[in-house]
C-alpha cells in the first residue's frame, strides 16, 4: 500500500522482474484490462499497476474532480517504487503528460492514444450532450454519444442516435460494457478536465523526460496530429504509428504494439 499526498491509501499490483515500469490506465476502465499487457512485459520489467481513484480497490475520488489528484497519486507511486519509466493510455496518458510537464521525476514516458487537447485537435463537441445524458441517468445514451464523438473514423458513429443507443444497450450486457457504464460519469468528468487543460503545443514544451508518442492507424485520425504537434516542440520526442492497432491496442497486448514500448524502456 502507498500513502497518497492526502493520506489516502493506494493499492499497488506488481508483477515481473527488471527495471520498474508504472502503467497509468485509461479513464473508463480499471487495471483488469491491462493484465495481458503486464504479463507480456513481466519477463523484462517490474510492472506496477494501480487503480485510479473511484475504481475497484482505489480510494474514493474527491469531488469535484481535479486532474491534479491523479497527478499527485502518480507522483506518490513513482516515489514509492523508484520507477523512472511510465506508460500511459488514453486519459491516463494525459495524466502522465501533465505530470511530466509539472516535472514529476521520470526518465522515460511513453503514451498511447493521448486525448490531449492540443491546438484544438481533440474533438469535444459531443461532451455536453454526453454529460447531460449521464446526469439524467441515461447510461446507454451517454456511452453512445461518447463513442460516436471520440471514434470519428467509425461507421457505427454515423448511424442514427437511436440505433447507436440500441447497440450500446447490448454492449452494456457484456463485462467490459458494464464496467464502462458504471464509470461513465467519472469518465466524462475526466474528459471535461482534459478539455480544461487545453492549450497550444508549447504548453508541453518543457517536458524533459524522454518521450515516445504512439497511436494506431486503426484509431481516430486526430491522434497522429496530436502526437506530431507535441513532437514538434518537446526536445527529442518521437512518434510511432502502429498499423492496424485501435484504441484498445494496449488491452489486446498485440506484440506488434508491446515490443516497441519494451524496446523504448529497455534502452540503455
Amino acid at each position: 500500500m502507498i500513502e497518497a499526498r492526502d493520506g489516502a491509501r493506494i493499492r499497488l499490483h506488481t508483477t515481473g522482474a527488471g527495471p520498474d515500469l508504472v502503467v497509468v490506465h485509461g479513464g473508463g476502465v480499471t487495471i483488469d484490462i491491462y493484465r495481458r499487457l503486464a504479463a507480456r512485459l513481466a519477463g523484462r520489467f517490474t510492472v506496477h499497476l494501480y487503480n485510479r481513484r473511484g475504481r475497484a480497490d482505489a480510494p474514493p475520488r474527491s469531488e469535484p474532480y481535479s486532474m491534479q489528484e491523479d497527478i499527485d497519486d502518480l507522483a506518490a507511486v513513482l516515489a514509492h517504487t523508484g520507477a523512472g519509466n511510465v506508460l500511459g493510455h488514453s486519459g491516463g496518458a494525459v495524466v502522465a503528460l501533465e505530470a511530466a510537464r509539472q516535472q514529476v521525476p521520470m526518465r522515460r514516458l511513453a503514451v498511447y492514444d493521448a486525448p490531449l487537447q492540443v491546438d484544438g485537435l481533440f474533438p469535444t463537441g459531443w461532451l455536453p450532450g454526453a454529460r447531460a445524458a449521464a446526469q439524467a441517468g441515461d447510461t446507454a445514451r451517454a456511452l453512445a454519444l461518447t463513442g460516436a464523438g471520440l471514434n470519428t473514423q467509425s461507421v457505427a458513429g454515423k448511424l442514427p442516435v437511436g440505433v447507436q443507443v440500441a447497440i450500446t444497450k447490448l454492449f452494456l450486457r457484456t463485462p467490459i460494457g458494464r464496467m464502462m457504464g458504471d464509470l461513465v460519469a467519472m469518465t466524462l468528468d475526466e474528459s471535461q478536465a482534459i478539455h480544461e487543460h487545453s492549450g497550444p503545443a508549447s504548453r508541453w514544451a518543457g517536458i524533459t523526460a524522454e518521450l515516445l508518442l504512439v497511436c494506431g492507424s486503426g484509431g481516430p485520425p486526430y491522434y497522429p496530429k496530436i502526437n506530431a504537434a507535441l513532437a514538434a516542440v518537446v526536445p527529442g520526442a518521437r512518434t510511432l504509428e502502429i498499423r492496424g492497432s485501435g484504441h484498445d491496442g494496449l488491452a489486446r497486448a498485440d506484440p506488434r504494439l508491446v515490443e516497441p514500448f519494451a524496446e523504448f524502456f529497455a534502452r540503455p
